[in-house]
């Protein structure tokens, strides 16, 4: 007598589904008992085990879409996941990052998860914890880790300094997020002592401050404002060094200047110079905007109507004290 492998009649209208892993938890609300599920998964059977309490309802290898439902299905064993994000590499995929390994490849899928969840590593899932659970972005109907928070993840398990520069290189430079948001997650997962991630922050902020700079160009182009003086050092005749600004109008005496301190090391300091800095400008009668990268690639046209509303105004207020503009 041979072990015929059951019916799954409670699941026959998921034929047509893409995704076949269902949880034990949603089989049972689909009338299917445990008894049931083991004969399905029996050597041979219509149906495989992928991890604890998670089934693949077809025979053969599960696609790269199917590993991904089965690990937040693992990560969160209820009828619908709630809590549970891919995060690390495996979003990074997601994004189609093209320095990311494919799907496929990965040998661990990581799955982020609150703190306080009672789970454990297990099988090609990693569970990794948050202190705070970001908002998942949807990627191809997977919840995934924001860019920046996945990238962090995803350094945390790699050694490879190359593929960690590059990964934070491809971040920035295609738009995904920007250099402060990685450095801040960095931060918060403490990888700032390792020397492979320290120098790639390095690169990366380099990146990111060259990348605002052209934006800050193309602003000026593109909306039609007056040419500025480019990275000037502004001081006063005979006197103190006043500091450098990304731009300057000196006909208005206004400056622009680009707000891309790290995120690294306390800010207070930074933050303290920086705003003793403007004040002083301010006093003598200049005006000073400061743009984050941020704003430029989200708010472009917001900040040019600030820059040319600033110049506009230069008639109305009184004239600045004469300084001197020197290249920087």
């Amino acid at each position: 007598m041979t072990n015929t492998p059951l019916s799954p009649r409670p699941l026959s209208h998921l034929a047509a589904e893409r995704r076949r892993v269902m949880s034990a938890a949603q089989l049972r609300a689909h009338g299917v008992p445990a008894a049931e599920v083991g004969a399905h998964c029996r050597p041979g059977g219509a149906w495989r085990q992928l991890l604890p309490g998670v089934y693949l309802l077809h025979p053969g290898a599960p696609t790269s879409e199917e590993r991904l439902h089965a690990a937040l299905l693992y990560a969160d064993r209820r009828p619908q996941p709630s809590d549970a994000m891919v995060t690390g590499l495996a979003a990074l995929a997601l994004y189609r990052f093209a320095a990311a390994p494919p799907l496929l490849s990965l040998d661990r899928v990581d799955v982020l998860v609150p703190r306080t969840r009672r789970l454990r590593s297990t099988g090609y899932v990693r569970i990794v914890r948050a202190q705070e659970m970001p908002n998942p972005v949807e990627v191809t109907g997977v919840p995934v880790a924001p860019v920046a928070r996945a990238l962090a993840d995803a350094v945390a398990q790699v050694d490879d300094a190359l593929l960690v520069r590059r990964l934070l290189t491809e971040a920035v430079r295609g738009g995904h997020c920007e250099p402060a948001a990685v450095v801040r997650e960095l931060n918060r997962l403490r990888l700032l002592n390792r020397p492979h991630v320290v120098d790639a922050v390095d690169s990366l902020l380099a990146e990111g401050r060259a990348l605002a700079e052209d934006r800050l160009y193309e602003l000026v182009r593109v909306h039609d404002l007056p040419e500025p003086l480019w990275n000037v050092d502004l001081r006063l005749p005979g006197g103190p060094h006043l500091g450098g600004v990304d731009a300057y109008w000196p006909d208005q005496a206004v400056a622009v200047e680009l707000d891309t301190r790290s995120p690294r090391q306390d800010d207070g300091d930074a933050w303290s110079e920086c705003t003793r800095k403007r004040e002083h400008l301010e006093r003598l009668g200049i005006t000073v905007i400061h743009i984050t990268p941020r704003k430029l690639r989200d708010a472009v046209e917001q900040q040019a109507v600030v820059v040319r509303t600033a110049l506009m105004a230069a008639g109305d207020r009184a004239p600045a004290a004469y300084v001197v503009v020197l290249p920087r």
